[in-house]
């Protein structure tokens, strides 16, 4: 049974919306400027020479790091929800401290790991095969994330009229189960796939050529901004056209359930075989991601420690960060509310497009966004020019999406009677948001904000190019020691980001966590 979507006119929301929208698409538009106002000669000399294999690099790496993420993402999901075994609760919120590793870390980590002379020289490190890898291992908690959520809410009920008609436990899956699950399991490949687009530590350390990392070669090798521009848009228009087809795909559907009879599901208890290979299998799963890496970084911290490396600066280093990241979550949550309000209960045209606008800067290059706004900030507020402002507005841009991506699902599954019932007792659209919406979503905006802190802990080119002068924070400290190859140096920094993460990624998987 599905409800229909009234389109009620809310003008203020819209205009905010719209006003949002056009803030955000303002790097996306210099970019565009810039690659449309570049010289013939340029594009046909990337045509020719480069954009053909960077194309086939950054669509097959986005392809391949987002299947891995979906399998192991949906499975562990599955694991840890159907069934009961011993440490269970243990590995519930385990699996999501892979959140808390950047990508530049575990490729460095790998990168020894995996080279030769390491402990496991399976196949070489830099390439395609360890760029998947180590993404495939940073990015499947966004899948885990909004599968696991998704599952704990699922009402069992419809499984059962399914099975009462002889489906089998296959045809359930495919016809019952996974529908309902799927826009938390799309949501969380828009994730996975938006970032391997766009991710600069990894590609970079493990020498695999992407259009991001092209980006950053043509900035700072050979300081051609118009050739840069040109990349840029081409990563954009990959990154659109996903979204697109994403939106396409679910058109009118509705996934929140209906029902009066609510069952939550019941975990099956595992014999001892069975908890040997779920252990097993979550066991590899969490070593390669997270126990091993960290188990490196503590022994080469505790020898930068022993040689005097660590000082009172990282305290300074630590404020930085957390400040930072935190009042930019902040905001983003208040920028996300109401576009994903608009898109989810009037989707109308101008609100989707407001929507779709806001995902635009996930895929814009760290750098470029960077030097957009560096543009922009000095022409429009100077006085703004070098100061940590523009950091924030950077990292809102660049980290919006992942918020977003968790505040939709957690609007979809939440029926629109209900707001329509406090519409009828003379609320509102503003109360109605504030005393019915918000709190049935709480858990989602929860989410949302823990999500965009992460990834602003862990940001490293904007951070790079338009920090204050002196301004440091952990992911500089991490990238300026590990390009220079003092691995020990940069282990303190990263060990810390590991650290100061893990007390928000515990919210992620609490106890009584329910919203998607």
């Amino acid at each position: 049974m599905t409800t229909a979507v009234r389109h009620i006119a809310v003008p203020p929301l819209q205009v905010f919306a719209a006003a949002t929208a056009g803030l955000l698409a303002l790097p996306l538009l210099y970019v565009g400027f810039l690659a449309l106002s570049a010289d013939s000669a340029v594009w046909g000399r990337l045509w020719a020479t480069r954009i053909p294999e960077l194309l086939t690099n950054t669509v097959s790496l986005a392809a391949a790091v987002s299947l891995a993420a979906c399998a192991l993402g949906v499975s562990l999901a599955w694991l840890v929800v159907r069934f009961d075994f011993p440490g269970r609760r243990i590995w519930e919120w385990a699996l999501v401290l892979p959140l808390a590793m950047p990508t530049y870390v575990l490729a460095y980590v790998y990168t020894f790991i995996l080279g030769t002379g390491g402990p496991f020289p399976l196949f070489p490190p830099h390439g395609f095969a360890g760029t998947t890898l180590v993404m495939t291992l940073d990015t499947f908690p966004f899948v885990y994330l909004l599968s696991r959520t998704a599952w704990l809410n699922l009402n069992v009920s419809f499984e059962e009229v399914a099975q009462a008609c002889g489906a089998s436990r296959l045809e359930i899956l495919r016809r019952v189960t996974l529908p309902l699950l799927r826009p938390a399991i799309v949501a969380g490949l828009a994730l996975v796939i938006l970032y391997a687009v766009s991710d600069f530590g990894a590609v970079s350390l493990l020498r695999y050529q992407t259009l991001t990392y092209a980006v950053y070669q043509q900035m700072t090798g050979r300081y051609d901004y118009a050739a840069a521009g040109i990349l840029s848009l081409l990563l954009v228009v990959i990154a659109l056209v996903f979204l697109v087809a994403e939106r396409w795909s679910r058109r009118k559907s509705r996934f929140y359930q209906t029902t009066g009879r609510y069952r939550a599901p019941k975990r099956r208890r595992c014999g001892p075989l069975g908890a040997l290979v779920a252990t097993g299998y979550l066991m590899i799963v969490l070593g390669t991601a997270f126990l091993v890496p960290a188990a490196l970084l503590v022994r080469w911290s505790l020898s930068a420690i022993a040689q005097g490396a660590v000082d009172v600066r990282f305290f300074g280093f630590i404020w930085n960060s957390t400040v930072l990241s935190a009042v930019a979550a902040t905001c983003a949550v208040a920028i996300g509310i109401p576009l994903a309000y608009l898109a989810t209960r009037c989707p109308s045209r101008f609100n989707l497009t407001c929507l779709q606008a806001a995902y635009a800067g996930y895929a814009l290059p760290g750098p470029v966004a960077a030097l957009a706004l560096l543009v922009l900030f000095s022409q429009a507020v100077p006085f703004w020019y070098g100061s940590v402002a523009i950091l924030v507005v950077a990292y809102i841009v660049h980290f919006l999406p992942a918020g977003l991506q968790s505040l939709e699902p957690a609007l979809q599954q939440v029926t629109p009677n209900l707001e329509e019932a406090a519409r009828s007792l003379g609320l509102g659209v503003r109360e109605t948001l504030q005393r019915v919406t918000i709190p049935l979503v709480r858990n989602g905006v929860i989410a949302a904000w823990v999500l965009m802190f992460l990834q602003c802990m862990k940001e490293l080119p904007a951070t790079l190019l338009l920090r204050p002068v002196g301004f440091d924070t952990l992911a500089i400290r991490v990238w300026l020691e590990a390009s220079e190859e003092y691995y020990q140096l940069a282990a303190p920094p990263a060990l810390l980001i590991v650290a100061l993460t893990l007390p928000a990624l515990r919210l992620l998987i609490s106890k009584d966590w329910r919203a998607v």
